[in-house]
């Protein structure tokens, strides 16, 4: 069977609205937790790490938009892509407000000696601080006042992700099965890209 490559704008309306609706899951599921005061025996870290996860998630899945496109052609699933970066941005706000909210209080010289103290809150600090560009200059507007530049400026969502992924790997310290899992799969999504402009330039 054929795969659609266009969508009427009532079906892609409905499928935007379903994404939309289940990208808020996961923070419909920690509000619940929290309300029936189920966020483990630490619910600080249980917070920040899951938001942590979840930007991650969201990154990798945004990430995943262009490849899956490439090789289903179905072209609609472009219009996903902002949602699901915008998304990402969400998670990583929530990850970065749950540290320096109720983990640090707002301490702002504990948090500094937190990130020359340990690398991966200086990595994952990086990460956040990159990302508010890219969710700055993510509408139409700043696509057309930016042009090439815009392109150029978003390809740091793939330094992002891997700034991500060691993050993650540095701040596990014993299973290290989900930081691996993370990690290999964007070596996968870099991995299709980088194979997909070779074969554009050897075509060419």
């Amino acid at each position: 069977m054929k795969l659609p490559a266009r969508l009427q704008p009532g079906t892609l309306g409905i499928i935007k609205a379903v994404v939309f609706v289940l990208a808020l899951l996961p923070l419909a599921r920690l509000t619940v937790l929290g309300v029936m005061d189920n966020l483990g025996s630490n619910p600080v870290e249980f917070v920040i790490r899951s938001n942590g996860t979840w930007t991650l998630t969201f990154l990798l899945i945004t990430l995943s938009v262009t490849p899956l496109r490439q090789w289903t052609g179905m072209n609609w699933l472009l219009a996903l892509r902002r949602m699901l970066g915008l998304y990402t941005f969400f998670y990583a706000v929530l990850h970065f407000l749950s540290y320096v909210w109720l983990d640090q209080w707002f301490d702002w010289n504990a948090i500094v000696k937190d990130v020359a103290k340990h690398r991966y809150v200086l990595v994952g600090f990086t990460a956040f601080l990159c990302l508010i560009p890219l969710a700055v200059t993510s509408t139409n507007a700043m696509m057309r006042r930016l042009g090439k530049r815009w392109q150029a400026l978003h390809r740091l969502v793939y330094f992002i992700a891997m700034l991500g992924v060691v993050h993650y790997w540095w701040l596990v310290k014993k299973d290290l099965t989900l930081p691996l899992i993370y990690g290999v799969v964007l070596l996968l999504l870099l991995g299709y890209r980088l194979r997909f402009r070779l074969n554009r330039v050897s075509t060419a």
